[in-house]
């Protein structure tokens, strides 16, 4: 997925539709001159909604898209004659997307599976024709239910990636160069910071065709949680993932510390995101020699399955896909 092409929040004004107005038409007839009351109902305006297309990764069709009404509801006629009802603003979004109040924060819908379907703003009810109003003591009413008037604002659409395994280090730790051996992402690699900008997502091929979704996301920096740096915007996507996926480069100055700092990061912007299952893969092994990696074997000691891998020498890689499976399918 071509990193300009992400687009992970956009902003839209929308509007639902308005109730069509119900009838005070009076019947007259040949046979009966005063028929009475026949007035039928307006019809419901349209709801915007939210529905959920597991073939869309981003938000990046709806990029240009400002303006989003739904339908009025038809008036209602002579003869107890509906109006018809407004036809619903349906907005297609990736799975992982929030709907959002830009200015209280309130979210307003989510969509989590494929087809599901959330109303973020509900049309005006069609207004009641005369025919309702008529009694013993009011037999010709000559009046009628306007329709209710439907609700417009701007809204956020966010989208928090749906992944199963979310990678997790500092910018240059080798998650572009992990996610393009194992999957079939694409993403661009470079030996500088703050490669990639956007979430990549790859699908990892398994034994007997099974398979899984990993997501590259935009490297942490001390202070993330905070808003530094790409900050909240990296954050957010690691939300959704099952594991989290440490990577940290071997040729690190002190591994134990540059994984407490990432600990730290995401345990500051929501402390439930360290109760997720953890891997840790120390990366670039193929830059140190053998017997140093032994050493650290002894001397390294960390709170989660860890595994010495490379991406460039394919190094223990088969291992790994064979641990986060494991986790990825294991029974509570």
């Amino acid at each position: 997925m071509a990193s300009e092409n992400f687009i992970d929040l956009v902003k839209i004004f929308c509007r639902s539709g308005n109730g069509g107005a119900g009838s005070a038409h009076l019947a007259r007839t040949a046979q009966d001159p005063k028929a009475g009351p026949d007035g039928g109902d307006g019809g419901k305006g349209g709801d915007v909604v939210l529905k959920g297309n597991r073939n869309l990764w981003t938000l990046l069709h709806l990029r240009y898209t400002k303006h989003i009404f739904a339908e009025d509801g038809g008036n209602g006629s002579a003869n107890l004659r509906f109006g018809k009802n407004g036809k619903d603003a349906i907005i297609e979004v990736p799975l992982g997307t929030i709907a959002k109040d830009p200015d209280t924060d309130e979210i307003l819908g989510e969509v989590l599976e494929d087809g599901q379907t959330v109303i973020v703003m509900k049309g005006g009810r069609g207004g009641q024709g005369n025919v309702h109003f008529k009694s013993a003591t009011r037999q010709t009413p000559r009046f009628a239910q306007p329709g209710e008037e439907g609700y417009e604002q701007w809204i956020t659409l966010e989208l928090k990636v749906l992944a199963d395994v979310g990678l997790v280090g500092f910018p240059n730790a080798g998650k572009s160069t992990l996610i393009s051996v194992l999957s079939n992402a694409k993403p661009k690699i470079a030996d500088y910071p703050f490669t990639t900008l956007k979430p990549n997502l790859g699908m990892v091929a398994y034994r007997d065709y099974q398979s899984f979704v990993i997501a590259d996301i935009p490297g942490i920096i001390e202070g993330a949680s905070e808003g530094k740096g790409i900050g909240l915007r990296f954050l957010r996507h690691i939300e959704r993932n099952s594991i989290l996926l440490f990577l940290i480069p071997v040729i690190s100055e002190d591994i134990a510390k540059e994984y407490k700092i990432l600990l730290n990061e995401l345990q500051s912007y929501n402390p439930e995101l360290v109760d997720k299952q953890q891997i840790i893969a120390i990366t670039k092994c193929d830059l140190v020699p053998e017997e140093e990696i032994a050493k650290l074997k002894k001397k390294l000691k960390l709170p989660a399955p860890t595994l010495f891998i490379s991406s460039h020498a394919r190094l223990h890689l088969t291992e790994l896909k064979d641990l986060l499976w494991q986790k990825l399918n294991a029974t509570e």
